[in-house]
């Protein structure tokens, strides 16, 4: 595009005289600032100064005139207590007469860290006691050691709120001066891309400094319009021969498997003839589940599946559909192992029974198609940082890595070989990926420790 150049060299220059002038204000303000505070900005050191001047003699203790005069003149009074008696034994003529003239220990850790009577207090070690100076009230705002000028910390939000104001009014200005073009071209631009996700015709006038990006947009649009009708006649056809199909297919295929099931057990066919029935008994039956698991992936991923989630225990609901397929198999070709911790007898999750038994029911099965000469199967349930996990896995035959990477990355789990008799994983997994995400938890697919197939069912415990 012709004019990016033009606005990048234009938004750098603008940048950097922003930045030029704002940095000489912020200078100018600090030290116009820091010149207009109080000259006396380390009372911990007068304090120490006062203590190691303070005199002893048979008169009493005394000041020099100098120090004296600099005390009277920045309107500080001092005493100093005495580490015996904890009483003031020399104190200014300044003294205020609501300054106490005896201590006790918590007082002195008061007037350390903070004030006497709202005077804000520092002390010094004499060789006799503690001296304390007490500065008037506004000069200074004390917190535990540091301290700074009291104006400081008083007009700081109104410093702050100023010296922003006159920033984003400099910045204002410079960018209204320098952009005006700009921002007109802008505006119809940044308007235009933001409607684009709602799928709404948009038409940007083509012309300004970003026609050509105006062009680009009305051009995209109109491909996202093409693109959502197709998209959504692609999907209502899609629906609609699902809900079709499965309602069609019932009927003769209740047929087909009512009359093949009598034929299986007819005495008087041969025997060849019954294996050929049961053949087509085995093979309608998966033809039936086949179209009810077209049914509810097409309901789950349109949400139109129904959920009735209930607090369960899912240790009982998963060992419940291991029970009942450790029944069904008779030849014990199958095994399986429940693995869950004898210690956890309960793991808690917010879910729809009939559907979490239909996911881990998925699994199982899942794991008996595609071993067909056998294998173990171990199910597990674990409780881990506020979710319950399933965990079904085997050791058969189990996908190589590529495999793992395509299964968990892809949209859906239709994965077939060369071989297009032999579907590796299809909708069973998908359903599992789907029930797990309508209840706000995860499917993850993975290598058992014993080389096989795993997959992990993730399911946040309620709060």
């Amino acid at each position: 595009m012709k004019s990016i150049p033009k606005l990048i060299r234009h938004f750098i220059a603008t940048m950097l005289l922003s930045s030029v002038l704002i940095l000489i204000l912020n200078f100018t303000l600090l030290a116009l600032f820091l010149s207009s505070q109080m000259p006396n900005s380390h009372p911990w050191q007068t304090a120490d100064e006062v203590a190691g001047h303070l005199l002893w003699s048979e008169s009493g203790y005394s000041l020099p005139e100098n120090t004296a005069l600099e005390l009277k003149n920045s309107d500080i009074w001092a005493i100093l207590i005495d580490d015996k008696t904890m009483q003031v034994v020399w104190k200014t003529d300044n003294l205020p007469g609501t300054v106490p003239t005896s201590y006790s220990a918590s007082d002195i850790a008061g007037l350390t860290r903070g004030y006497i009577d709202d005077y804000p207090t520092f002390t010094g070690k004499a060789e006799a006691g503690l001296v304390v100076l007490g500065f008037p009230k506004d000069s200074f705002w004390k917190h535990m050691w540091p301290s700074w000028d009291y104006h400081l910390i008083a007009g700081l939000p109104n410093t702050i709120l100023s010296v922003l104001a006159v920033n984003i009014a400099l910045i204002f200005l410079i960018y209204v001066y320098t952009n005006s073009r700009l921002l007109r071209s802008v505006t119809p631009i940044v308007s235009g891309i933001q409607s684009l996700p709602t799928a709404q015709s948009i038409h940007i006038k083509e012309k300004g400094l970003l026609s050509e990006l105006a062009v680009s947009i009305n051009k995209t649009s109109e491909i996202l319009q093409s693109q959502s009708r197709q998209l959504r006649k692609k999907e209502t056809a899609r629906a609609n021969w699902i809900a079709g199909v499965s309602h069609d297919i019932r009927t003769p295929l209740s047929m087909v498997m009512g009359y093949a099931g009598q034929l299986e057990s007819d005495r008087r066919i041969p025997e060849d003839g019954r294996i050929k029935a049961a053949v087509i008994v085995n093979q309608s039956g998966r033809i039936r589940n086949l179209v009810n698991d077209l049914n509810l992936a097409s309901k789950l991923e349109y949400n139109m599946q129904p959920l009735h989630p209930e607090k369960q225990n899912l240790v009982a609901i998963v060992r419940q559909v291991v029970v009942d397929f450790i029944n069904m198999d008779i030849d014990n070709r199958h095994p399986i192992e429940w693995t869950t911790d004898e210690s956890l007898t309960v793991c808690i999750a917010e879910i729809d029974k009939d559907l979490i038994k239909r996911a881990v029911g998925n699994l199982i099965q899942n794991c008996m198609n595609h071993n067909e000469q056998g294998c173990h199967i171990f199910v597990r349930v674990m409780a881990e940082k506020q979710n319950c996990m399933v965990v079904v896995a085997d050791d058969g035959v189990g996908i190589s890595e590529e495999q793992i990477e395509k299964l968990n990355h892809s949209p859906h789990y239709m994965v077939c070989d060369e071989n297009t008799w032999n579907q590796r994983h299809g909708l069973g997994l998908l359903i599992v990926r789907q029930i797990a995400a309508a209840h706000g938890g995860t499917a993850q697919i993975g290598r058992s420790p014993s080389g096989g197939f795993s997959v992990r069912i993730i399911l946040p415990m309620p709060i």
